[in-house]
């Protein structure tokens, strides 16, 4: 039986503002995983994109004197300008404007009608306009007469006519697939614990029918057959996963796709993808998402991010300031995936210096400046490992059964500690051995440590391709791997004596900065 490829996604981002490091942390996880699952030779499917209707974007829009779709227009290139440069490897960008969205939407709304999943119905309770979300009487806080949803945006009252979904019924099934160990067909995986505890705690309290229309504003998915109504913001974005896949077209190309493997989002957006988006999906027939993991959120030196602070950070900038691979590697291994983080320059600069530069960088300068001198800028002979050899390539070897495993679980940290932890192995092993002695000592064994510290700098590059791409292949380049024999599978190759490498250049620029 051949293996289902792989689909993962990113929220698509809400074009009421622009870009910030949050959105770029979020897909650069989605893009990690990707790329690691291409090296690997799985087949892959990427989605990111913007979520462009709703009251909010109305709102905006207006704020800036401009019509909605012109408004949108603009801020969603600003979210694919950010995918470019932060060197995204995904396979569509969606709009939720887009022609194939509504048809999607509607034939949604039609299959879930056509269940007898709907009725009509008003609602009035507690409304959002900033999350496009009701919240219960329970769920509020008050400050100088004025109500806040646990986002601690503003609420008001709210009652208008309003299809409804029939989630309360969807309860006892959603809590059965939760439970169901990973692996299991009809498992709806929630990470990290200690997320996929809050979704059952919520939905074993009960969940009430789900307002899925509103009268009050017209930009969005028009409800098929009732125009008054657009569709509810939350149930139009949700479907943009299947859109990209082909639906309603179960003989679409794409749709061999889902159900989604990993759904990567924000914690503050977990309710509707672990609890709505699952009912809707079951409701009409469709699986579920294998798994949703929600990460934490950053915040900026010790503040929390916010447009009243104006500390909001713009990762184009960042790139700028220190380079692409090194606030790629920061992200990823600064904090655990899913847990809050603190973003520092300090910090980053720490990792940058100290970690890519000083542990990865010097070694790899070190080593191929070697070659070029003592072995005339060719590849030594593979050679056997002699006994103090074999811990240091023992651990190389093992790397991408360990860095594979761990990114299967989302644990990114931990992937770049296992071979960092090999990193700073191989520099321990370059000054024990010291070749640069060697020559004159024992010149054979000058080589027998030259090939097996370009072995080790091989294997480093390789699985680090993922979160540094840029860097990595200039370093593959620098070793002689060919383009094509770059992937996980081309490592149990060993490359053949003699091949001339280009002489090193370095890998990451130093930053000095006032702390």
């Amino acid at each position: 039986m051949s293996r289902k490829p792989v689909y993962l996604t990113t929220p698509i981002y809400y074009v009421n503002d622009k870009p910030h490091i949050g959105h770029a942390y979020t897909s650069l996880a989605t893009d990690v995983l990707a790329r690691w699952k291409r090296l690997a030779g799985e087949e892959v499917f990427f989605l990111t994109g913007t979520d462009e209707h709703g009251q909010k974007v109305e709102k905006a829009a207006r704020d800036a004197g401009m019509e909605p779709q012109a408004f949108t227009d603009g801020v969603s290139q600003s979210f694919r300008l950010l995918a470019e440069r932060m060197n995204f490897s995904h396979d569509d960008f969606i709009r939720t404007t887009e022609p194939r969205h509504h048809r999607a939407c509607q034939a949604l709304w039609q299959a879930l009608a056509a269940r007898g999943e709907i009725h009509l119905g008003h609602y009035e309770g507690w409304y959002a306009v900033r999350d496009e979300a009701f919240y219960g009487p329970d769920e509020l806080t008050e400050r100088d007469g004025v109500r806040y949803a646990p986002s601690g945006a503003p609420v008001e009252w709210v009652r208008e006519p309003s299809y409804f979904f029939r989630l309360s019924k969807w309860a006892d099934e959603l809590l059965r697939r939760y439970d169901l160990p990973a692996g299991h067909p009809d498992s709806i995986g929630i990470l990290p614990e200690s997320r996929r505890n809050e979704v059952r705690a919520f939905v074993k309290a009960g969940l009430q029918d789900l307002s899925i229309s509103r009268t009050s504003f017209t930009w969005g998915v028009p409800v098929p057959g009732d125009p008054a109504h657009v569709m509810y913001v939350w149930l139009d974005a949700l479907t943009n996963y299947l859109t990209a896949a082909g639906y309603p077209d179960e003989n679409a190309e794409r749709w061999r796709f889902w159900p989604a493997d990993v759904h990567f989002v924000g914690k503050d957006i977990l309710r509707f993808h672990a609890v709505y988006w699952p009912a809707f999906l079951m409701a009409a027939g469709l699986p579920p998402a294998k798994r949703v993991f929600a990460h934490g959120w950053w915040t900026i030196e010790g503040q929390k991010m916010s447009k009243s602070l104006g500390n909001a950070i713009d990762p184009l900038a960042l790139i700028e300031e220190f380079g692409l691979d090194a606030l790629r590697y920061f992200l990823l291994r600064e904090v655990p995936f899913g847990n809050d983080g603190d973003f520092a320059r300090k910090a980053l600069v720490g990792r940058l210096n100290g970690e890519l530069a000083d542990g990865l960088g010097n070694l790899a300068q070190r080593t191929l400046s070697l070659i070029q001198r003592n072995c005339e800028g060719r590849l030594p002979a593979p050679a056997a490992a002699a006994e103090a050899d074999r811990a240091l390539l023992a651990e190389v070897a093992a790397l991408p059964g360990t860095v594979g495993r761990l990114l299967d679980e989302q644990h990114f940290h931990l992937a770049l500690e296992a071979v960092f932890h090999a990193v700073r192995e191989a520099n321990g092993y370059i000054t024990q051995q010291a070749p640069w002695a060697l020559r004159k000592t024992d010149p054979a064994r000058m080589l027998v440590v030259l090939r097996h510290l370009h072995t080790a700098l091989r294997g480093f590059a390789t699985v680090l391709i993922p979160f540094m791409p840029g860097s990595m292949a200039a370093l593959l380049d620098q070793l002689g791997v060919p383009a094509g024999e770059q992937g996980l599978a081309n490592l149990a190759v060993p490359l053949p004596e003699g091949i001339a490498l280009p002489p090193p250049a370095p890998l990451f620029r130093k930053i000095e900065i006032a702390v």
